[in-house]
Parts: structure tokens; C-alpha cells; sequence
């Protein structure tokens, strides 16, 4: 148990990324997790009023399976595998954050100030951000993860303009955006 509930380094970790895409690819599968929405909507019905919906979902359905496996996985790892001495920032991020007034993770994954404040302006941001990274992954045609790992292991440029495009995206959020929001 302590061998899963440490971080790995990430030689370990990104060559079982690839040998899962690998088996991908031999399947003739494509990984991604913002498509399972589509054919969670797809399963409603809603494809007789809505054309985008209008597809076949049960080829998809071993993709909803990961989306279980990643709910029930992230349930075991935070239940059963969390060890908070693995979450640790470097002291001039943490500086930086306090100066937003956002206070130190103390070994969790998310600052308290940002999900325990119920202020009108903390609600209205994480609503809006929401949208926005739902849109976003619509109108790229995926999810980071997607184009990430599963569209650069399969060498699609569209997922390497993506993929740029995330990078750039978070580089203005983190040095332009966040500062002003807090």
C-alpha cells in the first residue's frame, strides 16, 4: 500500500500512459473524457431535436466505463491512497498566492479561500469558469487530457495546436487573469 500511495516519478507514470495508449491504438480506440458528455446526452434522446446529439452512443459505451473507473479511482485514491505529505509548492508560488489572498494548500489538492468561500464573486467565477472550460472543450474538440495524451500519441496536428493553445492559455490566466480576479 505505501508503494501506490506515493507520488511516482514521472518515467513510471508517463510510460503506463503509453502503454495504455498503445493498447488504445492497437484496439482502434481514441481516449477522452469531454466526449462521454455527448453520449451521455446522446443516451437521453435529445438527438431527435438536437442534430449534434444524433450519433451512435453505444460504440462509445466502453468510454463511459473509464469514466466510471476515474470516478471510482479518484473515490479509492482520496479515501484510501491520500497522503498529504506528497502535495507540497514551491515557497515563491505560495508567496505569490498569499499576496491574491489565497492561503496555502496545507497538503490538499485546492486552497481552502478558493471552494469554502460561498462569497457572490466566488460562486459567479467558478460558474463562469465552468462554462468556459466546457465550451472551450466543445469548441477545441476535446479536453486537454484528449488532445494531450490521446491526440499527440496518435500524431494529430489539431491536437498539437491544442495542446499549444491550452499552455498558452493557462500561461495568461496564471500571470494575467488570476491577479486580477483576486
Amino acid at each position: 500500500m505505501e508503494l501506490l500511495s506515493q507520488t511516482w516519478h514521472w518515467s513510471i507514470s508517463g510510460f503506463l500512459i503509453g502503454l495504455v495508449m498503445l493498447l488504445l491504438i492497437y484496439f482502434g480506440k481514441t481516449f477522452g473524457m469531454s466526449s462521454n458528455l455527448r453520449s451521455l446526452c446522446a443516451m437521453t434522446g435529445i438527438g431527435k431535436k438536437i442534430p449534434f446529439f444524433d450519433w451512435d452512443w453505444k460504440s462509445q459505451r466502453w468510454n463511459m466505463v473509464v469514466v466510471v473507473g476515474a470516478m471510482l479511482g479518484g473515490f479509492v485514491a482520496v479515501h484510501f491512497l491520500h497522503d498529504i505529505s506528497n502535495v507540497s509548492l514551491h515557497p515563491k508560488t505560495i508567496e505569490q498566492l498569499s499576496l491574491m489572498g489565497i492561503d496555502e494548500p496545507n497538503g490538499k489538492l485546492l486552497p481552502n479561500s478558493l471552494f469554502e468561500n460561498s462569497s457572490p464573486k466566488m460562486i459567479i467565477i467558478l460558474i463562469i469558469g465552468g462554462i468556459l472550460i466546457g465550451f472551450g472543450s466543445r469548441y477545441a474538440g476535446g479536453c486537454t487530457s484528449g488532445h494531450a495524451i490521446s491526440g499527440l500519441s496518435n500524431l494529430q496536428i489539431p491536437s498539437l495546436k491544442a495542446v499549444i493553445g491550452f499552455f498558452i492559455g493557462g500561461l495568461i490566466m496564471a500571470h494575467f487573469l488570476l491577479p486580477l480576479l483576486f
